[in-house]
């Protein structure tokens, strides 16, 4: 006699893409779920180079861009719930980015002041 098991694991993804103003994930299932990227700041605010750096967590039931840190659950997505993340800790994160952008260009400058403004041959 056959019996079936049923399959106790929700949705999980295999791939997540920003598209124009959307978060596309891929799942398991061959379902794509489509969000608008407005629902998510932090990936909003990411580069493009940040945005493709993503992996999957917890066997694909969640999505994490370390550069940007921010973790979208694939339960979140399918029930339609954005971002919780409050106006000031957004503001926080975005202050904090740009002074991080800022220091890494500083040394980058000085470098050049102390090597006169030109490169140096290799040889």
């Amino acid at each position: 006699m056959r019996t079936s098991t049923a399959d106790t694991r929700g949705p999980s993804a295999v791939r997540a893409r920003i598209l124009n103003e959307a978060v596309v994930v891929d799942l398991r299932d061959g379902r794509t779920v489509t969000a608008p990227l407005t629902w998510y700041p932090r990936l909003l605010h990411g580069t493009a180079r940040e945005r493709r750096n993503w992996r999957l967590i917890g066997g694909g039931v969640g999505i994490h861009w370390p550069d940007l840190d921010e973790d979208l659950s694939v339960d979140s997505i399918l029930a339609g719930r954005p971002s919780a993340e409050s106006n000031a800790s957004l503001k926080k994160w975005l202050t904090n980015r740009r002074a991080l952008a800022n220091k890494r260009m500083q040394p980058a400058r000085a470098d050049r002041r102390a090597q006169g403004g030109r490169r140096r041959a290799r040889g």
